[in-house]
């Protein structure tokens, strides 16, 4: 659904061009590649452009057509028999390791971080993969999320305290590990 029947309406249209890209980052992460992204981000427009004049009456069209992405990359990672990749390609894509003194040190870091952020609650996720691994700003993350950007600051700030918490046991575990 990259190029939009003329038909649709323009609100449609509008809608589609502020969200496709934030839609397909997030469920490349999820997903694992682009192309499956992108599948999945166009099967959601599309079930998006059907029921349009419904989703317009709703109090949130925003948050509503974020889950239908959602579910939509669900639904490609359940047809190819995946789970969520989040730590298999958002890991790698970090910019740092390609600059790091210690690249394995950083691997290390970067893939303690990812089991991290999979623990959070899914609202947490959504936030941190939106502002901290692409980059988007915090009213960018509003938009496309349905909610404040009260509310993505403040689930930033308890993401990052439940991220430390992790990040900090998963340290003392390793230690632990390393002394035994």
């Amino acid at each position: 659904m990259t190029g939009l029947p003329d038909e649709l309406p323009p609100d449609f249209r509008a809608f589609h061009q502020l969200h496709r890209g934030a839609y397909i980052h997030r469920a490349e992460v999820y997903l694992g590649n682009r192309a499956d992204a992108e599948e999945a981000v166009d099967e959601a427009f599309e079930q998006l452009a059907r029921s349009w004049a419904r989703v317009l009456t709703m109090e949130n069209p925003a948050a509503y057509a974020w889950k239908v992405m959602k579910h939509r990359a669900i639904d490609v990672a359940r047809a190819r028999k995946r789970g969520p990749c989040l730590v298999d390609n958002a890991t790698f894509e970090t910019a740092a390791l390609r600059d790091a003194i210690d690249p394995i040190a950083m691997l290390e870091e970067s893939l303690n971080l990812y089991q991290a952020i999979k623990k959070l609650p899914e609202r947490q996720q959504d936030v941190v993969i939106l502002l901290h691994c692409r980059g988007y700003t915090v009213a960018q993350t509003a938009t496309h999320l349905g909610i404040t950007e009260a509310g993505v600051r403040s689930t930033a700030r308890y993401a990052r305290r439940r991220l430390q918490q992790l990040l900090e046991t998963s340290e003392g575990s390793n230690a632990d590990d390393l002394a035994h």
